[in-house]
C-alpha cells in the first residue's frame, strides 16, 4: 500500500514536470514583431503600395513566391500582373528586396518569430 502511494505520487510529479511547458504558458502568446517599412526605397516611392494589398501579402507571400519560382524557372514567364493590373518583374531580389531592403528587420524578424526557414536563400544571394 505504501509503495503504491509513492508510485502514484511519483507519476503525478513526473506528469506535472513534463506537461508544465504546455499548461504553464496556456493562454499566453508572444507579441508579434513590429515590421519596419521605413527604408529609403519605400520612403522615396510616391505610391507606397506593394504588388498586392497588405492583408494578401501577409497571408499569401510564401505561396506567391513559390508560384513565381515555378512560373519563372519552369515556364519562362517573368511578368506578374497584380490584381490592380500593374505589371511587376517576378524577382525576389529586384522586385521584393528593392523596397524591402531591410531583410533582417523585415523578413527575418517574422520568420524567426514563427520559426520557419524559407529556402529562398538557397538560390538567391542576400
Amino acid at each position: 500500500m505504501n509503495n503504491s502511494r509513492n508510485i502514484i505520487i511519483g507519476i503525478a510529479v513526473l506528469i506535472i514536470l513534463f506537461t508544465y511547458p504546455f499548461w504553464g504558458s496556456f493562454g499566453k502568446s508572444a507579441a508579434a514583431p513590429e515590421v519596419s517599412l521605413d527604408t529609403p526605397a519605400i520612403q522615396a516611392l510616391a505610391d507606397k503600395n506593394c504588388i498586392e494589398d497588405v492583408e494578401f501579402m501577409r497571408a499569401n507571400h510564401m505561396q506567391l513566391l513559390s508560384d513565381w519560382k515555378v512560373s519563372v524557372v519552369r515556364e519562362g514567364n517573368r511578368v506578374y500582373v497584380s490584381e490592380s493590373g500593374r505589371e511587376y518583374a517576378m524577382s525576389l531580389q529586384n522586385t521584393c528586396l528593392e523596397c524591402h531592403s531591410n531583410k533582417e528587420q523585415f523578413c527575418d524578424a517574422c520568420h524567426t518569430f514563427v520559426d520557419v526557414t524559407p529556402n529562398c536563400w538557397t538560390c538567391h544571394v542576400e
